[in-house]
């Protein structure tokens, strides 16, 4: 006996003609330019993490609550990709590749690895919303680079540009709220950490 197909949401009636248009792009570009977006595709979320190390770095130069602030930034990050990835599991949507099978630059993932929001652009856009409320001259930075991973991830076909869109707003929306939670018990929560171990986290 054959176990149940499990059935999953289709996007491509949303967008797919857009992902389309840009894997067509993407198949027609010069060899350096693919390579180059590959590389950041699959790699790029690195940089948010040495921009997470550079704000701590400056900003516990600044104050113990400004450092504790540039601490909760990679809390700020976990919590906006779990709460992405149940979304994830709600929606249940296959990835383009296998939807409309097109050639793409990133091999096309097994089903079940869902589609819908992307956790690239909402660890990007989370890092970098969350970035913002501690250096607006990094968090400018982290802005500009979620853009640019959350284009990437459509240009190398691993998903439909609403899956960003969802991922970035997801990520952002997690960013705002959780950083101003932080804000708000901000010196109750370095008080408390700073009478801790983690009291040389805090200071120059």
């Amino acid at each position: 006996m054959t176990a149940p197909t499990t059935l999953a949401f289709d996007g491509s009636s949303i967008d797919g003609s857009a992902y389309r248009d840009v894997t067509r792009l993407a198949a027609h570009a010069p060899g350096w330019l693919d390579s180059a977006v590959t590389v950041w595709s699959a790699y790029g979320l690195a940089v948010f993490a040495v921009l997470m190390v550079a704000t701590w770095w400056q900003a516990r130069r600044a104050s113990a609550g400004a450092a504790l602030a540039a601490l909760a930034v990679p809390v700020v990050v976990v919590v906006a990709f779990a709460l992405n990835d149940v979304v994830k599991l709600l929606v249940r949507e296959d990835r383009p590749c296998q939807s409309l099978h097109v050639a793409t630059l990133e091999a096309c993932p097994a089903p079940g690895d869902w589609s819908f929001p992307s956790n690239h652009a909402a660890i990007a856009a989370a890092a970098a919303v969350a970035l913002l409320f501690v250096s607006r001259r990094i968090g400018a930075v982290a802005v500009v680079a979620a853009c640019a991973m959350g284009a990437s991830r459509v240009w190398v076909g691993a998903h439909y540009p609403h899956d960003v869109a969802a991922g970035l707003l997801v990520g952002a929306v997690a960013g705002v709220l959780l950083m101003a939670g932080v804000r708000r018990w901000q010196d109750r929560l370095t008080r408390r950490l700073a009478a801790g171990r983690l009291r040389l986290l805090l200071a120059a």
